[in-house]
């Protein structure tokens, strides 16, 4: 078995030994000066203007914290306690508003702080300083990488979760009374929103029961051609699924573009307004219709 050497003369495996001899004696001395080494980092935060949507004693807490999981990632080696604050601190960070460029900035800050404490502690022995650091460096680059991994995969699921909030805001399914659902659909209707239209419509046509579904469409400027087969291929899915679906608010340049794409318009049921979609569907589903003013005769 061969055994590469380094410049001074030092094999490679006794090198990793040595920094595995270093590492509890680095640990000593950042423990040892943590205090002062945590209000400079704090400082260094503040001087970036990083983390400017905390106060001062928030990022002061939350660099005691993080300096305190760094220095143990150190001495154990393991990062998974630091994982889990990485995603504790990233789920109150993120919605202040904090990015992810603001999260591996403070953190190279501390590797920098700490590296400057190391170079002042052993810069009379240059050859011991390249040892301590040889050390540091690899376990420094795994520290950031952790917290940046974890902060990004957390700020990835608030984004999903937002997504599929606004998703499901921007296409409700609602309930009228038993049997009855209204989709009313506001804004610009493209391929993507078309496709979760349909998912959302079904889900609600099985979890309800629904027999009749009112779509509406008064606040859909326009629609193009695929969408407006999309669209027809929704109202045939609904009836698989034992629903039959009446749209409301159909615009003029929406009708135009069923026509000319040729769409069987005896298949769907249209009506005028929402409201008249509304008694439709209730006639449908065999309620009695009645108006106020028949109630005062």
């Amino acid at each position: 078995m061969t055994t590469s050497t380094t410049s001074d003369g030092r094999s490679a495996t006794g090198e990793a030994d040595d920094g595995q001899l270093l590492l509890p004696e680095l640990v000593a001395h950042l423990r040892e000066n943590r205090t002062a080494l945590r209000r400079e980092w704090a400082n260094r935060i503040t001087d970036a203007d990083l983390l400017t949507s905390m106060t001062p004693q928030e990022v002061f807490s939350e660099a005691t914290s993080v300096y305190d999981n760094y220095v143990g990632v150190l001495e154990t080696g393991s990062v998974e306690a630091l994982q889990d604050y990485a995603r504790d601190l990233s789920e109150r960070i993120i919605p202040r508003g904090v990015e992810t460029e603001e999260v591996v900035g403070i953190v190279l800050l501390l590797r920098d702080v700490l590296a400057r404490s190391l170079f002042e502690k052993y810069h009379q022995d240059f050859g011991l300083l390249n040892r301590v650091l040889d050390a540091y460096e690899p376990a420094a680059n795994r520290i950031a990488n952790t917290v940046a991994v974890s902060f990004v995969q957390e700020r990835e699921r608030v984004i999903r979760q937002q997504q599929e909030a606004i998703r499901e805001l921007s296409t409700p399914v609602l309930q009228v009374r038993e049997r009855l659902l209204i989709l009313p659909i506001i804004g610009v209707l493209d391929g993507q929103r078309a496709q979760q239209l349909t998912e959302q419509l079904l889900g609600g046509i099985r979890r309800h029961r629904a027999k009749v579904v009112v779509v509406d469409v008064t606040g859909v400027p326009e629609v193009d051609a695929a969408v407006a087969n999309h669209l027809v291929q929704t109202v045939d899915a609904s009836r698989l699924m034992g629903a039959g679906v009446i749209i409301t608010g159909l615009s003029s340049e929406i009708a135009q573009t069923l026509v000319r794409i040729g769409v069987d318009l005896t298949k769907m049921n249209t009506v005028g307004d929402l409201q008249g979609g509304i008694e439709e569907a209730e006639r449908l589903l065999g309620f009695k219709v009645t108006r106020p003013t028949d109630d005062l005769r």
